[in-house]
């Protein structure tokens, strides 16, 4: 069923209202000591246990078979909706398979307008930033999509899974949160400790070593529910706080987003359990194996010879990014001979998708 969320006059939309207000880095700052002041430091138990190291591939699975809410961050756009399609095919095929801890599921649209997917996908509607203030950077609206949602829903599960739409569950997913220690996926390109003058503008020394901002993103992650709601607002007041520090938005350019839920996260003294299982990005990742989630971010281009040929445009390819303004057809044709078995599956997965999702071409 489809739920179009209302406008709301609670105490995030008057958190909006007075960063407009107000309008300066400094003050956006202001905001955020104030909210922490107001908030629990510590989510994650004692301050002065060791840090959660990197899980190494073979870590045994989570057994605690508490379920996680899938919630998906979306716009209204055609390159948007088709992979939102794609992404819930896969997670309707995979959730009730054995070794899931797989719940229910919300695209939270934060376009502020139902769209044509609303009997389709199930939906929560919320307000995008106000006109302007995400200048143009259209991820900047996912925490305030977050605290909106967090603040409006009713969420049955304890647990949540941040995820985007291009996602796709190549295997069924367990709960990977243990010991109420969020779960993510490190990222390679988020380098806290290689940004630490940065860093340090919004995660003070007094909050302890850079090493505490993990290398992570929003997504995935598989959060306890209460936890996200007192990061949710404070990952908005970090964004916003980053945006609109010119030196910060110049070195962080399209991952800025990722870096503010990293040390919105930090501030509130989580540290996240690494999985490099969480997730495989072709081309890079060559194998699906026994990883949960295929995010197919990058093009993957090659000669007819199986061989990559990455920034150049290749003989054959997939990249989602050739679709910005309609969905991909039906029977993408596979792969040359020697392309890696992830290209191959991902390829397959998509053509298995859209062939049987209804009036896929119609979209």
């Amino acid at each position: 069923m489809a739920i179009v969320g209302r406008k709301t006059n609670g105490r995030p939309s008057m958190l909006i209202l007075i960063l407009l207000a107000i309008g300066s880095c400094a003050a956006t700052y202001n905001i955020l000591t104030m909210l922490l002041h107001n908030t629990a430091s510590h989510l994650s138990g004692d301050s002065s246990s060791d840090p959660i190291l990197e899980m190494p591939l073979n870590a045994p699975r989570s057994k605690n078979g508490l379920p996680f809410h899938i919630a998906l961050t979306a716009t209204d756009s055609p390159y948007s909706k088709w992979q939102s399609r794609i992404m819930y095919y896969w997670y309707k095929k995979k959730k009730d398979l054995p070794g899931s801890d797989m719940g229910g599921f919300t695209r939270i649209l934060h376009s502020g307008n139902p769209d044509n997917l609303m009997d389709e996908i199930p939906t929560v509607v919320v307000d995008p930033l106000p006109d302007g203030l995400d200048r143009g950077y259209i991820v900047l609206n996912r925490p305030w999509a977050f605290v909106q949602w967090l603040e409006k829903a009713t969420i049955e599960e304890e647990y949540i899974l941040m995820a985007e739409p291009d996602h796709i569950f190549v295997n069924p997913l367990p709960n990977l949160a243990a010991g109420g220690s969020p779960a993510g996926f490190p990222f390679f390109y988020i380098k806290p400790a290689d940004n630490e003058k940065i860093i340090r503008k919004f995660f003070p020394e007094k909050k302890g070593p850079v090493t505490n901002v993990d290398p992570i993103g929003n997504s995935p992650v598989i959060i306890q529910k209460d936890m996200m709601e007192k990061i949710a607002p404070t990952w908005m007041n970090v964004s916003l706080s980053m945006k609109d520090d010119p030196e910060t938005d110049k070195a962080f350019g399209w991952v800025l987003e990722m870096y503010a839920y990293a040390v919105a996260s930090a501030l509130h003294g989580v540290k996240h359990v690494l999985r490099n299982d969480f997730m495989l990005q072709p081309p890079w990742d060559l194998e699906t194996g026994k990883k949960f989630i295929i995010h197919y971010t990058y093009g993957c281009d090659y000669n007819l010879k199986g061989q990559l040929t990455y920034g150049k445009i290749g003989e054959w390819r997939f990249d989602k990014r050739s679709y910005l303004r309609g969905p991909p057809p039906k029977n993408l044709s596979l792969p040359p001979p020697g392309v890696p078995e992830s290209v191959v599956t991902l390829v397959k997965m998509v053509n298995e998708a859209t062939d049987n999702i209804p009036n896929w071409e119609a979209e």
